[in-house]
């Protein structure tokens, strides 16, 4: 009882920590999925230059933690006086950017090399068949595994705390230091996480239904 009674005395603040999650993870996959879409292309190039440069960029993303890159894009663009805002969309877009790039990838090669032969002797060049013909097979295929990277995205994007923004897990986070009473309130975002979640999985799922019936 006492738990629903902090839920509902707080709704206001978390409400809005919600809000900034979801811009967090909106604008970072956009951004995410056009890196990811560029590197793919470098790593299926027959130019050895692209590919090492796109093996090096994914090598170092994976390597390194998610919040190390956080801090090196808010502490390294001072410069630029860059915004808590934009230093967590940065880290978080230059970090799935390299996973949504191998998932663009392995879609790309899935489909059969026969449609981009039978393109080409249509008359079509290798860019326009690769964007009429191949990349509209693959980004069906891809949105599956999109769809879960998306959601690894507004879970990770809990990291934005660290330098101060006050997304949703901040706000626990004050909220239980005020009150000396974090369980109460980690148990309070863990719902709202996954309200977002729900949210999230039934737009891929109507997604990829909306895909199956234009097959």
């Amino acid at each position: 009882m006492e738990l629903f009674t902090k839920f509902i005395n707080t709704y206001d603040m978390f409400l809005k920590g919600m809000v900034l999650t979801f811009q967090l993870t909106i604008i970072s996959v956009l951004i995410a999925i056009f890196i990811g879409l560029f590197f793919s292309f470098l790593k299926i190039s027959k130019v050895k230059l692209f590919e090492w440069l796109a093996d090096l960029y994914i090598f170092i993303i994976r390597g390194t933690p998610l919040i190390v890159q956080i801090f090196v894009f808010y502490y390294g663009l001072t410069a630029i006086n860059i915004s808590q805002f934009w230093a967590v969309i940065l880290g978080l877009a230059f970090h799935n950017g390299a996973y949504i790039a191998e998932i663009f990838r392995g879609s790309i090669q899935s489909i059969d090399k026969g449609q981009m032969e039978a393109g080409r002797s249509l008359g079509m060049t290798a860019g326009l068949t690769m964007r009429r013909i191949i990349l509209p097979q693959a980004f069906k295929r891809a949105i599956p595994p999109l769809g879960n990277q998306f959601i690894i995205a507004l879970k990770d994007s809990s990291l934005a705390s660290f330098i101060g923004m006050y997304e949703l897990f901040n706000v626990a986070t004050t909220y239980g230091s005020n009150e000396y009473d974090y369980m109460s309130y980690l148990l309070i975002v863990a719902i709202y996480y996954l309200i977002l979640v729900f949210i999230f999985s039934a737009i891929v799922k109507i997604v990829e239904k909306r895909m199956e019936v234009s097959d």
